[in-house]
Order: C-alpha cells, then sequence, then structure tokens
C-alpha cells in the first residue's frame, strides 16, 4: 500500500503543465498545417481538404482536453477562466498558439542544466518566432476573409503575406488594407501584437548593445582615452 501523500493541486498543475507544453505546441504546429490546406488548397483537391479539417478538428480536440485537465487541477474553478485568461483565449482561437512561446521555450529549459541562450537572445528569438507564426496565421485569416469580399486589395495570400508584415513591422503602406469586419478585427490585433514585439526586440538589443560598451569601457586601462 502507497501511504505517500499526494502532491499539491499547484504542483500537479505545473507538473502537467511541463509534460504537455511542448507536445502541444507540436499540436499547434499541425493544427497550422491543417488550417493553411484548409485555405489554401482549391475546393476540388480532395481527400487532402478534409484530411487538414481532420487534422484541425483533432489538434483543436487535444486542446480542449488539455484546458479541461488543467482546470480541473488547478482547484480554482470558474476562477480559472479569468486567471489564464490566455489559454481561454488560445482555445477558442488555436491561430493565437504562438502567444505561448515563452511558456514553452521555460518547459523545454526545465529539462536541461542550464539556458543555452542569454537572456536578450531569449527574448529576442521568443519576438522573431511569436512574429513569425502570428503574421503566418494572421495572414492565412485575412486571406480566407477577405478573398471574396466586394472592393477587397487583398486577393493572393501572396498579399496577406505582404500586408501581414507591414502590419507587423507598424510601416503600413496601406495599398492592401482589409475591408471586412473579421478582417480588420484581425488587424487590429496583429497591429498591437507588432507594437508589442518590435518594443521587445528594440529594448533587449538596446539593452545588450548597453552591456556590451559597458564591458568594454570595464576592459580599458584607466585613464585611457
Amino acid at each position: 500500500m502507497n501511504d505517500r501523500p499526494a502532491a499539491p493541486v499547484p504542483d500537479r498543475l505545473k507538473e502537467w503543465e511541463q509534460r504537455t507544453e511542448v507536445p502541444l505546441f507540436a499540436g499547434a504546429l499541425v493544427f497550422l498545417a491543417g488550417y493553411t490546406v484548409r485555405v489554401l488548397a482549391p475546393v476540388g483537391a480532395q481527400p487532402w481538404r478534409d484530411i487538414a479539417l481532420a487534422l484541425v478538428a483533432a489538434t483543436w480536440l487535444l486542446f480542449a482536453v488539455d484546458y479541461c485537465v488543467r482546470l480541473r487541477l488547478s482547484g480554482l474553478g470558474r476562477r480559472f477562466v479569468h486567471v489564464h485568461w490566455l489559454d481561454t483565449v488560445v482555445l477558442l482561437l488555436p491561430l493565437l498558439r504562438p502567444l505561448r512561446m515563452v511558456k514553452v521555450y521555460t518547459a523545454v529549459q526545465k529539462r536541461t542544466d542550464r539556458p543555452r541562450l542569454t537572456l536578450y537572445a531569449r527574448v529576442m528569438a521568443y519576438a522573431g518566432l511569436t512574429a513569425g507564426l502570428l503574421g503566418f496565421s494572421a495572414a492565412l485569416a485575412v486571406y480566407y476573409q477577405e478573398r471574396g469580399a466586394p472592393g477587397a486589395s487583398i486577393r493572393t495570400f501572396g498579399d496577406a503575406v505582404w500586408w501581414a508584415c507591414e502590419t507587423l513591422t507598424t510601416v503600413g503602406y496601406g495599398d492592401a488594407v482589409p475591408v471586412t469586419p473579421v478582417g480588420r478585427v484581425i488587424a487590429a490585433f496583429l497591429m498591437a501584437c507588432g507594437l508589442a514585439l518590435l518594443g521587445a526586440v528594440t529594448g533587449s538589443f538596446s539593452s545588450w548593445l548597453v552591456q556590451v560598451f559597458q564591458r568594454e569601457d570595464e576592459k580599458r586601462p584607466p585613464g585611457s582615452a
């Protein structure tokens, strides 16, 4: 008979998250691949469109099961929805899964002795990968909404990718703009993410430069110019 007491609820939840973050991120990539095929494949491209739909449904079900398990392990009840609002948003909109990249990296690093990258490199890596995945996801979603809309300037997936690059970098040439309500909501969200990611990269790069200059100053002999 095992008399060892059960682990506290927070510890069990933390252990579950550490074990599932990386597999769930892989599932998110599968979801994105299935959604990509579903959006870009021609209507008559069977059975690929049906396979893609099955992948999308299966991975979303996986996310839903994970959400329910974490809700149960947290012991928070209905408060879990508000406390872990990002998880709730990602469950409803799986294309936003890249926003969880920081947690994925943390889970990976806990399986190694020490981080392989410096703090500044990690921030820039997070931001770069998140921007790439979010931009691609937004381009797919906007292209799906805009391609058949009257007066749309985003007619091809290439137009959507160009629009996503403009929006993420906050350039906004104005040659490709969403005209549908859903497309504009996606655009507003991507603008906010672009500002946040750009600020994170710029701030990290500036801090890294300051550190480099400080080290150079410390190496110089006293009284040198």
